[in-house]
């Protein structure tokens, strides 16, 4: 019983005395840690090509996508990995005018992220996160969005219901847009695709847009964000990498414009994600590959771009639940008018909806140029009425009618009153064809519905008026 007690006591005087040894030996370990100067991973660049860098020392440390810095300075240039082996790795730079040389040590960055913050709209940023606008730095927010980010899983996501009104009349009649749905414009160049997503980019029906312009003229940028963005300006994040730029950069941009989305999507915002174009970020991504060593297989185009692709474009749309939604808007350049072309059939499988743009159309001076017979929306029945459904799929099949018979008619092999059907198209698609007529310069559409009636309703109207009393 004695020894038992002294027992205790003993361990009751040697706790304190522990925790106290504990202590000092913590804060030891915290002064030595805070003393060390940090270790950086680095290696060293042994051939410089206009189209890669090959480093040497840092192949054990790296994986694919990680950032290297070449230099110790203050503004490093920065490059990717895009290729690694056992000779050392091949590093893609994202400055087009790379000013190091054989011997330079390229130090091991990791992972590439920003952290965006609401404080970001407004800004004009390259593809890096960098202000390029001259309005001073930006604020940096507290979670890290990497620019490789995974998409969401596929149980996780929110079902697409939610109309939303784009206001152009045409897509809001026959390809209407729910918040969260991914849809493609398919245009040829010259066609008026920057201008029908400047009419999007105006929509009310979003609390933030983000904007990547990937490969564009750098004439072109000031002119999007002072005209087409005047009046959203202000709730809205754009992202450049200009033409000249390297495919790097233009590489890059997409991405940057998405970790941006998904930071306000997180925070419960309905984001418009706009880019121009895809079809460039797909030819830059073609330009690493082949620096890389990738065969191409289709057109020149490598077996990583067709990975990329949905990668990219699977992380818009609807978010987890409690969180916002991405609606995205891509716009797809289709090469020589061939909408066939291997990028343009990848990614019109991959979204839910096409909207294509008809050279004959925009030469008849009709704007937006969108062919409503090849154009599509896969969740078109979830924003219509059944009384809307049914009115849609009669005027497509009046336009059908009307653009078959277009030749017969014009060689004069077709007589007034053979066809009922085909004369009461021939009355109601011209009228429906000026209705749908819609410029910049003109108000978004509020209902495109009673738009479309109260114009054939005033047509008739006035070919009413026009006719002999006869035929009254």
């Amino acid at each position: 019983m004695n020894e038992a007690i002294k027992d205790d006591a003993l361990q009751a005087r040697a706790a304190p005395l522990g925790s106290t040894v504990l202590g000092e030996l913590d804060r030891s370990i915290a002064a030595a840690s805070a003393a060390l100067t940090l270790t950086r991973i680095g290696g060293r660049v042994t051939h410089v090509t206009p189209a890669y860098v090959q480093v040497a020392g840092l192949s054990r440390h790296l994986k694919l996508g990680d950032c290297i810095a070449f230099g110790s300075g203050p503004n490093p240039q920065l490059g990717e990995v895009v290729r690694i082996d056992e000779a050392g790795a091949t590093i893609k730079p994202f400055d087009a005018n790379l000013k190091i040389g054989p011997g330079e040590i390229a130090w091991l960055r990791g992972n590439q992220s920003l952290k965006p913050d609401a404080s970001w709209k407004g800004r004009v940023l390259n593809a890096l996160g960098a202000p390029i606008d001259g309005q001073g730095p930006l604020r940096e927010g507290q979670r890290a969005y990497a620019f490789d980010a995974e998409p969401p899983s596929a149980m996780s996501r929110q079902r697409v219901r939610a109309p939303l009104k784009s206001g152009v009349r045409v897509m809001d009649l026959f390809t209407p847009l729910c918040a969260g749905q991914r849809i493609g414009i398919f245009a040829g160049s010259g066609v008026g695709k920057s201008t029908l997503l400047s009419m999007l980019a105006r929509s009310k029906g979003f609390d933030t847009v983000v904007l990547a312009l990937v490969g564009e003229r750098g004439r072109e940028v000031r002119e999007f964000l002072e005209d087409a963005l005047a009046q959203n300006r202000s709730r809205a994040v754009t992202v450049v990498s200009t033409g000249d730029e390297s495919p790097m950069m233009r590489r890059l941009a997409p991405k940057t414009a998405l970790a941006i989305a998904e930071f306000f999507r997180d925070a419960g915002d309905s984001v418009l994600l706009i880019v121009d174009s895809v079809t460039r970020f797909a030819h830059a991504t073609r330009e690493v590959a082949l620096a890389a060593g990738e065969a191409p297989v289709a057109r020149g185009y490598t077996p990583s771009v067709f990975s990329e692709l949905p990668k990219l474009l699977e992380r818009a749309g609807a978010g987890a639940e409690g969180t916002g939604s991405i609606t995205g808007v891509f716009s797809v350049l289709v090469d020589g008018d061939d909408h066939n072309d291997p990028i343009a059939d990848s990614i019109r499988g991959t979204l839910d909806g096409h909207i294509v743009l008809d050279r004959k159309i925009a030469d008849q001076g009709r704007y937006p140029a969108v062919n409503v017979l090849q154009s599509v929306s896969r969740l078109a029945n979830t924003v219509w009425s059944p009384e809307q459904r049914k009115l849609v799929m009669m005027l497509r099949a009046m336009i059908s009618h009307f653009e078959d018979t277009r030749d017969l008619r014009l060689m004069g092999g077709y007589q007034k009153g053979a066809d009922a059907e085909l004369d009461k198209a021939i009355d109601i698609v011209p009228k429906l064809y000026e209705a749908m007529k819609q410029t910049l310069a003109d108000p978004p559409s509020a209902d495109p519905f009673q738009e479309i009636a109260r114009a054939l309703a005033s047509g008739a109207e006035g070919d009413d008026k026009k006719a002999p009393p006869q035929q009254r």
